[in-house]
């Protein structure tokens, strides 16, 4: 499970954060993880848990938004959610897509005092 890894590395980043920017405590860490990235967002919940166990950020809560797999039809201009449509545009059925979201994993917001 490569999202115990991505855990550290997200903590990583926050504590360095945390340390530049003088913050005292750090209670929340939202994520954007797109529906098409390499990390499940139930797993990176599952095991956030264990990856702050003992550490300055083990009250800190964690926060996942989805985003979705949107793709754009190259037909007819159409937004549509490409896994909910298996890739086919729901308004004219061509299969020409270009995907505008669903691949990122971003640290959207560090919420401390």
């Amino acid at each position: 499970m490569h999202e115990l890894g991505i855990v550290y590395e997200v903590i990583k980043i926050v504590d360095a954060f945390a340390v530049e920017n003088k913050l005292t405590k750090v209670d929340k860490i939202i994520l954007e993880i797109g529906e098409l990235s390499q990390a499940i967002p139930r797993f990176i919940e599952s095991c956030y848990p264990a990856a702050v166990s003992e550490t300055a950020y083990e009250d800190t809560k964690l926060e996942i938004i989805t985003v979705p797999a949107n793709g754009k039809c190259r037909s007819c201009q159409e937004i549509f959610n490409v896994i909910e449509h298996r890739k086919i545009c729901p308004v004219c059925q061509a299969e020409d897509f270009s995907l505008i979201s669903g691949q990122e994993f971003n640290i959207k917001e560090v919420v401390a005092y």
